[in-house]
């Protein structure tokens, strides 16, 4: 399978993560949407030119979230990442949308402000809190964001976090969040290494943009 994808791009980094916790081999092709060569060679297998894009054998798969989907679906051993039972997968559905919706982008858009030095709105500390004030309460009687077993929906929402952990959110009023986040980190391999080159690309994408 075919990856474009660049590790510093946050919807890119949960499809890595699952992959890399399905022990899937992905043929990593990287991509910078910001180089007209590269998104020429990206427009002639997604139209749309976006990252993440899979292609496997001939079958393209873009959007982040449908990718996750995909992946667990064929490639899994069981349905535990993402649940056969309507009910089941009601949930994980549900906790992909709130991700998708808003705190992805509220925590990205949060540590962006951080990494360069630009004040975090009064609005836009409480959006943040707000999301990780919900995700505590998903985890309240719950050892994963979706139910009691790991699925596609805490890859894409520990990501969110990672951006959170980047700029040193205190998590001590959620004891939930911090005992899943280090949780999560036992069931993605080498994250430690990928997230200091996660930090050290981002960096430098933002230093090049504010030259």
């Amino acid at each position: 399978m075919d990856l474009y994808y660049h590790i510093r791009s946050p919807p890119c980094q949960p499809v890595v993560f699952l992959a890399r916790h399905m022990g899937l081999e992905l043929n990593h092709k990287v991509t910078n949407v910001y180089d007209p060569k590269d998104v020429e060679v990206l427009k002639k297998v997604n139209p749309q030119h976006t990252i993440p894009t899979l292609v496997d054998n001939g079958h393209v798969v873009w959007e982040s979230y449908a990718i996750l989907i995909y992946m667990a679906e064929k490639y899994a051993l069981d349905d535990s990442l993402y649940p056969e039972n309507p009910t089941e997968r009601s949930v994980v559905h549900q906790r992909l949308f709130f991700d998708s919706g808003m705190f992805q982008m509220t925590t990205l858009q949060a540590l962006l402000q951080h990494m360069t030095n630009k004040p975090i709105s009064e609005e836009h500390i409480a959006k943040v809190k707000r999301g990780v004030e919900t995700v505590e309460m998903y985890l309240t009687d719950s050892p994963y964001v979706a139910g009691q077993k790991l699925t596609i929906a805490d890859f894409s929402i520990f990501v969110s976090f990672c951006s959170l952990d980047m700029m040193k959110y205190d998590l001590t009023a959620y004891p939930n969040v911090a005992r899943w986040f280090a949780k999560m980190g036992t069931h993605i391999p080498e994250l430690k290494p990928t997230r200091e080159v996660i930090r050290k690309e981002l960096k430098a994408l933002l230093d090049s943009l504010n030259k």
